[in-house]
C-alpha cells in the first residue's frame, strides 16, 4: 500500500491477488462511505469494475444478487442497503448528453446517493471535482492494482479512512 500527495490530490494505491482480496477491498471501503459521494471507476475491460462494485454494494448490505454491470440498462439503482447506490455504466454512451439524459444529474447532486460510474472518463468533465476517483489495473489474471484518487475535501477524507482502516 502507498498513500502520497500528488499535488493537491490524495492518492492511495493498493494491491489484491484473489478475487477474496478485491471483495475485501470493496467492502473495507463501504464501511466509511457516506451518502452523496460520488466514485468513478475506470480500467480496461474484464479489470474488475463490476466486481468491486458488486464487492462495495456487499458492504453496504445490499442484495448483490441485484447488482450487475449495467452496460445495457445503463443504470442500476439499490436501495436495500445502509446507502441507497446509483450504478451507471457509461460503456455504451455516445456522449455527455446521453448520460444527462438519463437522470444523471440529479442522483450525483442528491446528496442522498452514492453514485458509482463505469467508465467515468466518459463522462468526467461533468462530474462533480470532489470525487473519489479509482482506476483497476489487471497486473496478472487474478491480480490488480487500485489506484485510489481524491479530488477534494470530502473523498480526501474518505481516502484517509480507507487507508488507515
Amino acid at each position: 500500500m502507498r498513500d502520497c500527495r500528488n499535488g493537491r490530490r490524495s492518492i492511495l494505491i493498493l494491491k489484491s491477488s484473489s478475487e477474496e482480496q478485491t471483495d475485501q477491498l470493496g467492502q473495507k471501503l463501504a464501511a466509511v462511505l457516506t451518502p452523496g459521494l460520488t466514485i468513478a471507476l475506470s480500467g480496461e475491460l474484464g479489470s474488475g469494475k463490476t466486481r468491486f462494485v458488486r464487492a462495495l454494494c456487499a458492504g453496504l448490505g445490499v442484495d448483490t444478487d441485484r447488482v450487475n454491470s449495467p452496460t445495457f440498462v445503463l443504470m442500476q439503482l439499490y436501495t436495500d442497503g445502509r446507502i441507497p447506490v446509483a450504478h451507471f455504466d457509461t460503456y455504451r454512451l455516445a456522449d455527455v448528453e446521453e448520460f444527462l439524459a438519463i437522470g444523471a444529474d440529479e442522483f450525483l447532486q442528491s446528496g442522498e446517493y452514492l453514485c458509482l460510474i463505469e467508465w467515468a472518463d466518459r463522462v468526467a468533465e461533468i462530474l462533480p471535482n470532489d470525487r473519489l476517483s479509482l482506476t483497476i489495473t489487471q497486473t496478472a489474471p487474478l491480480c490488480r492494482t487500485f489506484t485510489f484518487s481524491a479530488g477534494g475535501p470530502r473523498s480526501a477524507t474518505i481516502l484517509s479512512e480507507l487507508a488507515r482502516g
